[in-house]
């Protein structure tokens, strides 16, 4: 028995049997909430296929005892039921225990030898549920999407044979052990980058060891050569003697977008150059920007007075919100919701890349407005920048761009085995392939 023959059955069922069950998130009193205790996990923190339980907002040790009933547990599947419904997270193992928000809910396999946990995470991204979420959720101009638990029990799903399940969650989950172990790799290399920069352009380690009379720790002879031994003043304090100081946007070319007017097809119908907006930026896992969603064509390319930028250049988003970061990986055009840092031999995209994460505070602080906060390019361009020899320079991009490539690489291989899954998700479950 395969494909269109294996059975449909209502959730109500799996339910009544034991088998499946359904709970919603906690409604939560700001009372409640601290920083330390039970993670409280909201939609936004459901992402594709994963969840982030590092969170800011926790429920208070003192009322643990009141979300017993609500706490998650190891492959717990998620989704949230009122906004952005149908996304999608599963609750790996080693995830502490966690508490969702109301607009989030999740099933559970109670019997693991008629339903696996993992099948019914990959069921619950496959197109039957997602036109099971459709048919039933309310929608409108006035009201945000939601699906209500009662609609749920509603629905009918296929549910193969415990071993197709099983062979189905296997084949589709190696591949998404993979995409997680490249994330937690980008996320080291990431960190080891940060700690590089940290070392030698804030706290000048290397330089306070030779003033210690101490070989810098790590350095080979010839980059340690390269870091003076001395301190001087400078307009931000004592800097290492023989670097300067200087105001961003002399060091780098700062630039601005624009978004063509979206009602004439001449601008997008059929463009091939890339354009992106700060939405892009809302998912990237690093700091590299790989695609766009929209793309312009050359007439659209004209409307922008930056025009296509190298790749290369680094991008901060100036609004909506102020912060994200990412280096594009080919030439891309942006909208007026970025300024875009043309960078050089006195300061490389990665040094400078780490320059504005380190900064971020003094970024946010100088931007301004009422609706939402925005940082402009004049208020932008002033921030003060302690710069190294350009042989230095060169020793950091050579030291921490293999690290960069790295997680490029990391990225692109995620990217081919995310669609490579989201092939093979439809034909395992319709059983057009099969699984030993």
């Amino acid at each position: 028995m395969a494909g269109s023959a294996w059975p449909q059955t209502k959730v109500d069922d799996l339910i009544r049997r034991r088998v499946l069950a359904l709970n919603d998130g906690y409604r939560v009193r700001n009372v409640e909430l601290g920083p330390v205790g039970i993670p409280f996990v909201r939609g936004g923190d459901i992402g594709e296929g994963d969840i982030n339980t590092t969170v800011e907002d926790h429920i208070r040790p003192e009322f643990a005892d009141r979300v017993q009933a609500k706490l998650t547990r190891p492959l717990d599947v998620a989704f949230i039921t009122k906004g952005t419904v149908g996304r999608v997270g599963l609750m790996r193992s080693g995830q502490p225990a966690s508490v969702f928000a109301p607009q989030v809910c999740y099933w559970r396999s109670l019997d693991t030898e008629q339903l696996d946990p993992r099948f019914l995470f990959y069921l619950l991204r496959s197109a039957e549920f997602q036109s099971n979420l459709d048919s039933v959720k309310t929608h409108g101009a006035m009201v945000a999407d939601y699906v209500s638990l009662s609609d749920q029990r509603l629905f009918n799903l296929t549910f193969p044979p415990i071993r197709t399940q099983r062979g189905i969650a296997a084949v589709l989950g190696a591949l998404d052990d993979k995409i997680d172990l490249n994330r937690r790799m980008n996320a080291t290399l990431e960190a080891m980058a940060r700690a590089l920069f940290q070392s030698w352009f804030v706290d000048f380690d290397p330089v306070r060891a030779k003033l210690d009379g101490r070989n810098p720790d790590g350095l080979d002879k010839a980059t340690t050569a390269l870091f003076p031994t001395t301190f001087q003043e400078s307009e931000v304090g004592q800097i290492p003697k023989g670097w300067t100081v200087e105001p961003v946007g002399q060091v780098v070319d700062c630039v601005g977008g624009g978004t063509p007017s979206t009602t004439e097809p001449e601008y997008w119908a059929g463009g091939t150059h890339h354009w992106t907006t700060p939405k892009d930026f809302s998912s990237l896992e690093a700091p590299v920007l790989l695609d766009t969603d929209r793309k312009l064509t050359d007439a659209g390319i004209a409307r922008i007075s930056s025009g296509l930028l190298p790749a290369g250049t680094l991008l901060l988003s100036s609004r909506a919100p102020v912060g994200y970061l990412a280096i594009a990986s080919m030439p891309v055009a942006i909208n007026q919701g970025f300024i875009a840092m043309k960078c050089n031999e006195r300061a490389s995209n990665y040094f400078m890349l780490n320059w504005c994460q380190a900064s971020m505070a003094e970024i946010e602080g100088r931007a301004t407005g009422t609706t939402f906060a925005e940082i402009s390019k004049q208020n932008f361009r002033p921030i003060p920048v302690i710069l190294p020899p350009k042989t230095l320079m060169a020793a950091f991009t050579d030291n921490i761009a293999p690290l960069y490539a790295h997680i490029t690489d990391n990225l692109r291989q995620s990217r081919t085995l995310a669609t490579l899954r989201d092939t093979l998700l439809p034909k395992l479950l319709s059983g057009e392939l099969t699984v030993l």
